[in-house]
């Protein structure tokens, strides 16, 4: 019988592989598209749009099954195998679907992408909550280890990108296959009680979630603010890049500063909890957003790249607070049998309709106000919807030392 700490461990290294392989295929997708495809702001929203829309509309599919299957690893095998493709994928279909039918080839990565990293990264984070619950650790002690995954990636994908980017997707694909064997020679767990039968989860309790005011208390912090840091992110190794004189020096200049901000996110990873327990849930999003809108305008205000790094470095300290603190109100606040779906439909799901409707819109200003003014923008409309949630987010108690986020029976009201 896998013991708890067998259990975490294949869970470290399982995420560490995956986020490796997210950062070597798409940390520098925009670069790719941009650079090595050609093709521009507007398209490029275009593109990033459709792998939104796929993410949105299996999201949903994601959490209830999450829910149904409990903690067995379904999806950790769906997503490993998914993820051994990229090294096929990218060169040989994405590529040459770009470059000959832009909204083809968008639909075609779209369904790839957003299924296999828009979308399975919060699956994958969402089971690793569940586990962490059963067995008594904290999310972010894994998911740290994530962040020390995609940091190793990004530490040389961008010198690896300047010789061949076949080669960081290629890396990708063998790490697909590093976790698909790593799935095949580790135990799961105990099963989780309470999946099939009466006390399972329905569809109907899914459905259900819709009509708690709670439930959009919480969409409105989601879709208004985190939203903007994810279209943000998106294109912003293109901007980073145009800073220096050589495109290539921008490249290798960005993944070594992205391996070095998610170096410092995986220790804030490990501290975040300490801070959230003191502040509660509701207090560490509001902090989360706060942090998020000063990067956002502050690369607004930035000239040139020491300025810009030092706006890029903030997410260390936005990230691990927003995830402790999702995950923590979402305990408090929702029943637990509904967690991943919940996650799923109001974090991922949520991010994906405002990425699908704010992608080609931040792509066309990227062209024709250019990225600043652009940035300006985005934070000032998420100051708007910060301040909303501060009145519609559902209060949060600190915890004391040692407790844990108890569950409602219900859905919050």
């Amino acid at each position: 019988m896998p013991t708890r700490t067998s259990q975490f461990r294949f869970l470290c290294g399982y995420v560490y592989i995956y986020f490796f392989a997210q950062a070597m295929s798409i940390s520098l997708l925009a670069v790719w598209l941009g650079q090595t495809l050609k093709l521009s702001g507007t398209e490029a929203g275009i593109v990033f749009a459709a792998n939104a829309f796929a993410a949105m509309c299996s999201q949903p599919i994601y959490g209830f099954v999450s829910d149904r299957v409990g903690t067995r690893r379904n999806i950790l095998w769906t997503v490993a195998a998914l993820v051994a493709l990229s090294g096929l994928f990218f060169p040989f279909l994405y590529a040459p679907l770009l470059k000959t039918n832009i909204l083809l080839g968008a639909v075609v990565g779209g369904l790839y992408l957003g299924i296999t990293f828009n979308a399975g990264s919060y699956a994958i984070e969402s089971y690793v909550d569940r586990i962490g619950r059963r067995d008594g650790f904290e999310y972010s002690r894994v998911r740290l280890w994530g962040s020390l995954g995609f940091a190793s990636a990004a530490a040389f994908s961008g010198r690896i990108y300047n010789v061949d980017p076949g080669i960081n997707f290629a890396l990708a694909s063998l790490a697909g296959g590093v976790m698909l064997a790593l799935l095949a020679v580790t135990r799961g767990g105990p099963a989780e009680p309470g999946v099939r039968g009466k006390e399972g989860v329905k569809l109907a309790d899914a459905f259900a979630l819709l009509r708690m005011p709670g439930f959009w208390r919480f969409m409105v912090f989601v879709l208004g603010v985190t939203n903007l840091y994810l279209v943000f992110d998106q294109q912003f190794s293109r901007y980073f890049a145009s800073l220096f004189p050589d495109p290539k020096t921008g490249v290798a200049m960005f993944g070594y500063l992205n391996s070095a901000q998610i170096f410092l996110e995986a220790g804030g990873l490990f501290l975040a909890p300490l801070l959230v327990r003191r502040i509660g849930a509701k207090n560490g999003l509001l902090l989360a957003g706060s942090i998020m809108l000063v990067r956002i305008g502050g690369s607004g205000l930035a000239v040139g790249p020491v300025s810009i790094s030092a706006m890029k470095l903030l997410h260390s300290v936005e990230l691990p607070i927003l995830a402790v603190s999702l995950f923590r109100y979402i305990a408090h606040h929702f029943d637990n049998r509904l967690a991943s779906t919940v996650y799923m439909v109001g974090v991922s799901f949520g991010h994906s309709i405002g990425i699908f409707a704010l992608s080609s819109l931040a792509g066309i200003g990227y062209d024709r106000i250019g990225f600043s003014a652009t940035y300006l923008i985005l934070a000032g409309l998420g100051l708007v919807f910060l301040v909303l949630s501060a009145v519609f987010l559902l209060p949060t108690p600190a915890e004391t030392p040692g407790e844990q986020a108890t569950p409602l029976a219900e859905p919050a009201k």
